[in-house]
């Protein structure tokens, strides 16, 4: 098997779409209630689905990037605000944290070697 996509609860399309976009994202589908993006390397995507009631999303969205720092900088720059900068794990991920406009949690990281093959 392999993993499609991951479809994300929001509860403002317009805001989260620009969002995912400014963030770097192709947006590949834009409807008033489904948006779904590919991810600049490597062909995976998401989508984004309206929600109209109130929810809470538990899950958590990683996103891989090689050299996180320098994106963590080049997002800020855009105005983006992060509730962790890049850290270091102990589980050896580098990993910094921000929340959409929705409050879906992000995570920006990069395991090198530790992603599949973990000490």
């Amino acid at each position: 098997m392999n993993l499609n996509q991951i479809t994300l609860p929001v509860s403002n399309m317009d805001k989260a779409a620009a969002f995912y976009r400014k963030m770097g994202f192709l947006q590949i589908v834009d409807t008033p209630h489904y948006a779904r993006f590919e991810c600049p390397e490597g062909g995976s995507t998401f989508s984004l689905s309206l929600n109209d009631g109130d929810f809470e999303n538990g899950a958590v969205i990683y996103f891989e990037h090689e050299k996180l720092d320098e994106l963590v900088d080049q997002l800020v720059a855009k105005g983006f605000v992060f509730a962790q900068m890049p850290t270091d794990m102990s589980y050896l991920w580098r990993e910094a944290v921000l929340c959409d406009p929705s409050g879906n949690k992000i995570k920006l990281y990069w395991a090198g070697e530790s992603r599949l093959n973990p000490p």
